[in-house]
């Protein structure tokens, strides 16, 4: 019995230890309601994907926010809203999105991985994805419009929510960022360019090879947002000419922008290390942060 006592004593303790890595807590979402005629059919589902074989989140009804916290003597007061992609079918859970927040809390950043709504679907939303996008890429973003609206409002949700509850969470209200990676990159750089108040406006956005077409992404955002972009050249969704527009276009208008156009990597490779030029881009990531500031130890 004691052995027992001490052993549940002593995992409660390796878990407190650890708990810089491992989720503090998931909340749901307060957001924009979903109209009468979207249904989501048979509950959230997980699934490895097609693509990468990599875990997958699909038929999300309910944006949620898992938070990881990093330790207090590492804490910065910056905050990383995460969303991951997966053409609004699905999300790349951990490549783009809880991969990253391990990522964050190890540089002192509180991680905050959105699971934004997405499309109905069913058991095999990879296909189903593929299968609309090989008939018609038009039809297929016509059809999403009403979910990417969804998906952009969960994003200025999840800023929004991290402002108002900041101090319980150690973090600057003027630090809140958003990374976003394809799908999710959409809804990062719709952040910065569709804010509506001061409490859902992102302090600094991170569109990482995103899906811009659905958005007026040649139209700067109307305060200087300092932002981070990232592709390949060799994306096999041809997203490196849009982001190199947004970049060239954002920067005419003196909007504080970075690009960094490497020449191999894909399309989707997150935190995967390839041994590609791609790897590069977190520590780019990561520089970027400091020269702003957002990498400077909290002041308590």
């Amino acid at each position: 019995m004691k052995k027992s006592i001490l052993g549940c004593f002593m995992g409660m303790v390796l878990l407190t230890m650890q708990g810089q890595t491992a989720p503090f807590k998931t909340i749901r979402l307060a957001s924009a309601p979903a109209t009468p005629e979207m249904v989501w059919e048979g509950g959230e589902r997980t699934q490895i994907s097609d693509w990468d074989g990599l875990p997958t989140v699909s038929n999300v009804s309910e944006p949620t926010l898992t938070v990881f916290l990093p330790e207090p003597s590492k804490a910065t007061g910056t905050a990383l809203v995460i969303a991951p992609g997966g053409g609004f079918h699905t999300l790349s859970i951990d490549n783009e999105g809880r991969d990253v927040a391990r990522w964050c809390v190890e540089h002192g950043i509180a991680a905050f991985v959105l699971k934004y709504r997405l499309v109905p679907t069913g058991e095999n939303p990879g296909r189903e994805f593929a299968e609309k996008l090989q008939r018609s890429q038009e039809e297929l973003d016509r059809q999403m419009s009403p979910y990417i609206a969804l998906a952009k409002a969960d994003g200025l949700a999840a800023i929004a929510y991290i402002r108002e509850h900041a101090k319980s969470y150690g973090v600057k209200p003027d630090q809140i960022g958003i990374i976003g990676f394809s799908a999710g990159g959409t809804v990062a750089a719709a952040a910065a360019l569709e804010f509506t108040s001061e409490a859902n406006r992102p302090n600094f956005t991170a569109p990482i090879y995103p899906a811009l077409h659905v958005l007026d992404y040649l139209h700067p955002p109307k305060e200087a947002i300092p932002a981070f972009f990232a592709v390949t050249e060799d994306d096999q969704f041809g997203f490196q000419v849009q982001t190199q527009q947004a970049f060239q276009a954002w920067n005419a208008a003196r909007v504080a922008s970075e690009l960094h156009l490497y020449p191999k990597g894909g399309h989707g490779f997150g935190m995967r290390r390839q041994g590609l030029p791609s790897d590069a881009w977190i520590t780019a990531f990561e520089a970027w942060l400091g020269y702003y500031g957002f990498l400077a130890p909290a002041t308590r």
